[in-house]
């Protein structure tokens, strides 16, 4: 099983060793034997599951403190561009975003830690995304940044008037007039 580090300091993209043979393929999603042994140790509390279609774009959604939220991200079926913006002041970081495509095929994960609006869009006809939270739903503490902050340009790879938002992530306020309660 193999962790590959980014740029961003505590986010990673965890690759499942996957046996294939004629029958199939059998991998371990998560191993908390594994995770521990390269230092990474969580409570999962939560499973999160949504089907989505072409076009929906969800995010970009965090929950505050002390209600905030470590998540492990993968895809069941099609694909998703998975996207995190890191909004830890302090941090070397700061605004900068992440993109990288999770498939029912590539079988990759992210682990996406405390500090990090996090968001995907939909690639394929039909998408089912999986992912574990180490803190449980909390509405009160639930926020976001706007998926099409212009300071973010962010391309989310779906074709101009497919893009499917909820009203909801549409009022979303840009980073700049976003006081992030996260530290480096």
């Amino acid at each position: 099983m193999s962790f590959t580090t980014t740029q961003f300091p505590g986010l990673l993209i965890y690759e499942p060793l996957v046996h294939t043979d004629s029958r199939g393929y059998f991998f371990e999603s998560y191993s908390q034997h594994t995770f521990r042994e390269q230092g990474l140790e969580f409570d999962w509390v939560q499973d999160n599951q949504s089907s989505s279609s072409y076009g929906v774009i969800r995010g970009l959604h965090f929950q505050t403190p002390p209600h905030a939220q470590t998540k492990l991200i993968r895809v069941l079926r099609g694909s998703i561009l998975d996207v995190v913006v890191d909004i830890r002041k302090g941090s070397p970081t700061y605004g900068q975003v992440l993109a990288i495509e999770l498939s029912g095929e590539n079988k990759k994960q992210l682990l996406v830690p405390q500090g990090f609006a996090h968001g995907f869009s939909v690639l394929s006809e039909q998408t089912e995304v999986l992912y574990k939270c180490d803190a449980l739903y909390n509405k009160t503490s639930e926020q976001g940044i706007l998926y099409a902050d212009p300071s973010l340009s962010i391309d989310w790879k779906i074709q101009p008037g497919k893009e499917i938002v909820s009203d909801k992530d549409q009022a979303l306020p840009v980073l700049s007039n976003f006081d992030s309660p996260f530290y480096f």
